[in-house]
């Protein structure tokens, strides 16, 4: 029987062995497959893991620094970066490329095949929209989608609206300076990038390593400019008035303290706001001051007769055969708005004679004259870096006829921006000699000062200036009372496509305040003004409006005249706006008490706009101090409704962007 048994024994115990045998080999291959796998990601693809691990936790991130800011010569702010957010996509990390194109299409307003498009690139990193307004951005974030993110973004603000609006111009989404000052400065203003590293938590949400968010070091340099604010929105409420009153295309004017060459405004009609900048057409970019270059006519007479006298081709009184105001010279015909015979060199001026300008450009000859205006800058870049600065056209004198020398005398056949109309003026202002224009306060300019007319000579065309418009003169729309002006008005044919000179004109008007020792030196040009086109009638008025409120405000402008505009103030008519900075009221006793009380108690302003603030509280004879920065009253100090304290009229109001109370 035993041995009958054996046999199922010994199976059982094979089996038994069997097992633990597969046991052991199944648990040995589980090993190598574990040890093999180690090896192929610690050895063979631990690199590659490495940088996957790598990316999903960490990312390298380009912070860009703050442009600098822009500031007018009182510290004032007119160009500055507000943060914004933009959305970007990484597009081999994004998961359901449907879903983030339907959501994002939604939320941003975008279609989705346009986001679709932008998910199939092979590119690490792509735009989806720049500079998102606070909900879009908020709304993306909540969806936490995989491979879309958010990074901060400067965008530049400019409070004030139109104001300079050419002269700043704008830059685009990159931080680019594309037109004006934004351009010119690009290398001073822009904020320079550095590389951080970010850190994404487990829902890929960003830590900032070690404060590495703060860019405080790649800043852009601020900048200030010469401009002052104030004289900047009174040259361009009057540019756009004399546009608009006359049917102009476009205007420009300049307002240049002669001590300095320090430019204060530098206005353009139409406006331009670089807020919105794409909502325009590129020509309302077009900074006309320095690009421009028409016909300067008339206001080129004085540079004539200045280099005459420093030659000593003529004299005060040398006396020229005016014609009777029509001259026919070599097949030309040269006129004059009047029937002139025998007139003075001073009077010639005076009277503005194309004919008694161009026989002083003769006696002078061609190679004197260019030369002289080639000193004044004519022909030649005003050397403040716009973009696209013009140079204007001045001949070589080898290809002047006499009839062009005639005609280049009385400022046609040739041509010249305004600031180099300006530039000249401000040399004769200067008492003959030549200097720089500036536009940033503090800079010094590489370009010595020449000496280009004898103090006496400058005084004398000076003096000539002065009678154009305080005797009876072309420019007798600019008088000022208790101020003697000088000026020159401008009255130039605009050359015509056909070839000749059409019926377009370019009305101009340069005014000097005072015209002995000029303080101020203002100038408006009016582009293609109509019905009429005379200097004197369309741009006289609007130097002595600007010149008028320039001086009030700096409070030099004498009381005859003070009183005038506090009159014209007063009635508060839609021309007469009261303000602080245009009436020059501020600290400025003598002309507060001319208003008159209107009220026992104080007003409530809080939540209207500045201006309407100001001409409420003119009206109750007290003009405010001002607090912070904006457009709109969030505050004021006394309250409204109380009486006004102890007699005293004076008012503090906080300016905001938003109303508000407190």
């Amino acid at each position: 029987m035993a041995a009958k048994y054996a046999p199922r024994h010994v199976r059982r115990r094979d089996w038994a062995g069997i097992k633990l045998t597969v046991v052991a080999l199944l648990f040995g291959a589980t090993w190598l497959v574990l040890w093999g796998r180690a090896f192929q990601v610690q050895v063979l693809m631990g690199d590659e893991l490495a940088r996957m691990a790598k990316r999903q936790h960490l990312a390298s991130e380009f912070i860009s620094g703050e442009r600098g800011r822009i500031f007018d010569s009182q510290g004032r702010m007119l160009a500055q970066s507000v943060q914004s957010r933009s959305i970007y996509a990484r597009p081999m990390d994004v998961k359901d490329s449907a879903r983030v194109s339907r959501e994002l299409g939604r939320i941003l307003g975008i279609p989705r095949s346009q986001v679709a498009g932008k998910l199939k690139s092979t590119r690490p990193f792509v735009w989806l929209s720049r500079q998102v307004n606070d909900r879009e951005a908020s709304l993306v974030e909540a969806l936490e989608l995989p491979g879309i993110e958010l990074v901060d973004e400067y965008k530049r603000f400019y409070p004030n609206g139109h104001l300079a609006g050419q002269l700043l111009g704008f830059n685009g989404y990159d931080g680019q300076g594309l037109e004006g000052l934004e351009r010119s400065l690009q290398l001073r203003l822009v904020g320079k990038k550095d590389k951080t590293i970010v850190q994404r938590d487990a829902r890929g949400r960003k830590l900032y390593l070690d404060g590495s968010e703060d860019s405080d070091d790649v800043r852009g340099e601020d900048v200030h400019l010469t401009i002052d604010a104030d004289i900047q929105a009174v040259a361009e409420q009057a540019l756009e008035k004399a546009v608009v009153r006359n049917k102009g295309s476009n205007g420009t004017g300049l307002v240049i303290e002669v001590a300095t060459g320090e430019i204060k405004a530098w206005a353009q009609y139409p406006f331009f706001n670089p807020n919105i900048y794409g909502q325009y057409r590129p020509s309302s970019w077009r900074n006309r001051i320095a690009l421009d270059a028409l016909e300067p006519g008339s206001t080129l007479k004085p540079f004539v007769i200045a280099a005459a006298l420093q030659e000593k081709a003529v004299t005060r009184d040398s006396s020229f055969d005016c014609e009777n105001g029509k001259w026919e010279m070599r097949g030309a015909t040269i006129r004059d708005t009047h029937e002139y015979g025998i007139l003075p060199v001073h009077k010639i001026l005076r009277y503005s004679s194309n004919i008694g300008a161009a026989k002083i450009g003769l006696e002078l000859g061609a190679s004197r004259l260019h030369g002289y205006l080639s000193k004044l800058g004519f022909g030649a870049r005003p050397g403040l870096d716009l973009p696209g600065e013009s140079k204007g056209i001045l001949r070589e004198p080898g290809a002047w006829q006499k009839v062009d020398l005639a005609n280049i005398s009385f400022g046609q056949g040739m041509s010249a921006t305004p600031l180099q109309v300006a530039r000249g003026y401000l040399c004769l202002a200067r008492k003959g000699v030549m200097v720089p224009l500036k536009l940033l306060k503090g800079e010094q300019s590489q370009e010595p000062e020449r000496k280009v007319f004898d103090v006496d000579v400058a005084r004398e065309v000076l003096s000539m200036m002065r009678d154009v418009v305080e005797e009876d003169g072309t420019g007798r729309v600019a008088r000022i009372d208790g101020i003697d002006v000088g000026g020159k008005t401008g009255t130039a044919q605009k050359a015509s496509a056909k070839g000749g000179y059409g019926d377009k004109y370019v009305a101009s008007f340069v005014g000097l305040i005072p015209a002995g020792e000029p303080e101020y030196l203002v100038l408006v040009m009016v582009d293609e003004p109509e019905p009429n086109h005379y200097g004197s009638v369309v741009a006289a008025p609007a130097v002595r409006e600007i010149a008028i409120q320039t001086l009030a405000f700096l409070g030099k402008l004498p009381e005859p005249a003070a009183e005038a505009v506090l009159a014209t103030a007063a009635r508060s008519g839609k021309d007469g706006t009261v303000r602080r900075s245009a009436l020059g009221m501020h600290e400025k006793g003598r002309m507060r008490t001319a208003l008159r009380q209107a009220g026992s108690t104080v007003p409530d302003v809080v939540g209207l706009s500045l201006r309407r603030a100001v001409e409420i509280l003119a009206t109750a004879g007290t003009v405010p101090d001002f607090e912070g920065e904006g457009v709109v009253v969030r505050r004021q100090d006394p309250k409204p409704g109380r009486a006004w304290p102890d007699g005293s009229k004076r008012c503090v109001l906080w300016l905001g962007k938003h109303p508000g109370r407190s």
